[in-house]
């Protein structure tokens, strides 16, 4: 065969490889299965909601998915947990389909309109945004001002009309097609698919996937780990009052009976069971928790240090209690600009009220107690008493003005020699060196108290 045979011979080799890679590439890549990953937001936008959001797209982008399906129903929540998922779901480059099975009220809303499509089940609704506070009652306009230019700017970035978005928020924009002015709008999914706000009224999850055409989708469902769970429970405001009673009621045993041990154990354990779910929500930060470990100090300096109750102690339960209100509501240091007023007011009532009710039940069960058969399981109850014929040590009387002699160097301590008897003893004046002749003043606390012998010249 000479070279240029081989050469054409070579080419068409590879011509044939190439095409049998481009063919079997094409084959494994049609074998991925589309998906789909759903996880539902059905309770108040609040930490949890946030944490949950957060959680299933990092796990939805580790699979690859093709999709992200929430299911909501909502009367809305916390507007600074709104738009973190908001701004979460803006930037995610996933596919993000939002099925509104029942409300998308307030906050609700506005994660809807992040997304980039949306289905409303018969009989849903979405809308009435405006910002309120845990009465019902319409905050101040600056609440609403941001609310409106959030909703005007999520709408603007998923090519919906901005003012229907703003009309949710503001009761004087006119859209006299679909409400009065003067009324905040809330469209039912009919009303939703005519405005363009929803891309499908729908009676199914199945039907929503049929529209987009992943049908065939491997539908993957968020699981919610026991970690969640337990966060969820801890950050309950009841569970919460629970564990203030028990840290204040901890401070209080254990500065009140010194030396017991169990109530500091309990005030630890609760204080880390207050703090710690509310850190990794990114409620309570460092210089919140140091705000109450700084508390706590100054009490303790006010009752075992510094005489009467004056600035320090006054200090210190003013640093615990802004610790734990502060550590239950979302701020920037002490902006609290984006938190509800009476939220921050709720927050401080029941930390009073907690703390409050701590000390009275110390005060009228702590010597109850103290004497209860658990407790006393626990403590170290029983008394060595003089009386009962325990000493510290016998004294003998017999060593006294005996002469010895230092086996050791005592500085001050070491051991002496005494009618061939080695004893532990102290040096009175000062360091005496080994080999010192000794003589004993005096028997102590299992210890001989001894002075350097001088010899007196003849």
């Amino acid at each position: 065969m000479d070279s240029q045979t081989l050469k054409r011979f070579c080419s068409l080799l590879i011509g044939v490889v190439s095409l049998i890679c481009i063919f079997t590439g094409n084959s494994i890549a049609q074998e991925k299965p589309t998906s789909v990953y759903r996880f539902s937001i059905r309770e108040e936008i609040n930490a949890s909601a946030w944490r949950t959001t957060q959680q299933a797209y990092l796990k939805a982008e580790t699979a690859n998915v093709d999709a992200i399906l929430i299911e909501m129903n909502t009367f809305g929540g916390l507007v600074n947990f709104a738009d973190s998922i908001r701004s979460k779901i803006l930037d995610s480059p996933i596919k993000t389909i939002v099925y509104i099975n029942h409300n998308a009220a307030s906050a609700g809303a506005l994660i809807s309109l992040a997304s980039d499509k949306i289905y409303m089940a018969k009989g849903s609704s979405i809308g009435a945004a405006s910002v309120v506070d845990g009465q019902g009652e319409v905050m101040p306009e600056k609440y609403q001002s941001y609310m409106r230019a959030l909703m005007r700017a999520t709408a603007e970035a998923t090519n919906r009309d901005p003012k229907i978005a703003e009309a949710f928020v503001d009761p004087d924009i006119d859209v006299p097609e679909l409400k009065e002015k003067g009324k905040l709008l809330s469209l039912t999914s009919g009303e939703a698919l005519k405005a363009g706000i929803a891309d499908g009224e729908v009676s199914s999850i199945n039907e929503i996937l049929e529209h987009e055409g992943l049908e065939n989708a491997v539908l993957i469902d968020h699981q919610i780990t026991w970690v969640d769970s337990v966060i969820g429970f801890l950050t309950n405001p009841a569970v919460q009052g629970f564990l203030i009673v028990l840290i204040m009621g901890g401070i209080y045993f254990e500065i009140s009976s010194p030396g017991i041990g169990l109530p500091f154990i309990v005030a630890l354990v609760s204080g880390l069971l207050y703090f710690t779910p509310l850190y990794i929500e990114g409620f309570a930060a460092n210089w919140e928790i140091l705000l109450f470990i700084v508390g706590v100090i100054l009490l303790a300096l006010e009752i075992f240090v510094i005489p009467g109750f004056g600035i320090a102690g006054i200090a210190g339960i003013a640093f615990i209690i802004c610790s734990f209100a502060f550590s239950m509501v979302p701020n920037d240091a002490f902006d609290f600009s984006l938190t509800e007023p009476n939220l921050l007011f709720r927050s401080f009532m029941l930390v009073v009220i907690s703390i409050v009710g701590a000390i009275v039940l110390s005060v009228i069960f702590g010597r109850s107690i103290l004497k209860t058969r658990a407790f006393k399981r626990l403590v170290l109850q029983d008394e060595q008493n003089s009386s009962k014929g325990y000493v510290s040590s016998v004294v003998d009387f017999s060593l006294i003005d005996k002469d010895g002699v230092a086996r050791t160097d005592l500085r001050p301590s070491g051991k002496v020699e005494i009618d061939g008897k080695w004893y532990d003893a102290v040096a009175l004046g000062g360091y005496i060196a080994k080999g010192t002749m000794v003589k004993v003043e005096k028997h102590e606390n299992y210890n001989l108290f001894v002075r350097q012998k001088f010899e007196v010249p003849s």
